[in-house]
């Protein structure tokens, strides 16, 4: 058992230091929750790109197993890929971006990683081929979606929450505690 603990803990220290470094600013980065497949979402990044484009960057973690086997499937299916890579899927990213106006969204990429953050497969949208053109949706059409909460990041409308008030401070009274002291033993 102490075996099995120990390779395990050295296979995780070789997986952290392994994983290529992202570019992601740790302070943009968001939690976004479970959705309701319990997949685990986040906000990488957003802003404005070089160009003054609107964009925001997601992550899905694969935290229900049913959706990853279909993900899969759709890897080895569609694209080819073998079952020991495609087996190998553990997040996959999406690239939006957004009309300046704020009101449509496009995907600009869709990249599956491997645990150790190795591309196992990705299609950029660039409007090179009909296959690859972005196609705009109306942010209306998706509320709550995660391409409408980065929009809200891109377009800095989301506020920190408020800080909770702190009950004021109970005022001491004149009457004095019940304390018990102890008288000392000679």
């Amino acid at each position: 058992m102490k075996k099995f603990i120990v390779l395990t803990l050295l296979a995780a220290l070789i997986a952290a230091i392994s994983v290529p470094a992202m570019a992601w600013d740790a302070a943009k980065q968001k939690a976004l929750g479970q959705d309701k497949n319990k997949m685990t979402w986040y906000i990488l990044d957003y802003g404005k790109d070089a160009n003054g484009v609107p964009f925001a960057v997601s992550r899905k973690y694969y935290t229900n197993t049913t959706i990853k086997n279909e993900t899969i499937e759709l890897l080895m299916s569609k694209f080819g890929i073998s079952p020991e890579v495609a087996g190998s899927l553990y997040f996959t990213e999406y690239g939006y971006e957004y009309t300046p106006d704020g009101k449509q969204f496009a995907q600009t990429y869709v990249r599956h990683y491997d645990m150790l953050g190795n591309e196992i497969h990705g299609t950029v949208y660039d409007d090179s081929t009909e296959a690859t053109k972005k196609n705009f949706i109306a942010l209306s059409a998706v509320p709550g979606s995660t391409p409408a909460k980065g929009a809200n990041y891109a377009f800095g409308k989301n506020v920190a929450p408020a800080a909770k008030k702190a009950a004021p401070a109970k005022k001491s009274s004149s009457v004095p505690s019940n304390r018990v002291v102890r008288a000392k033993k000679k």
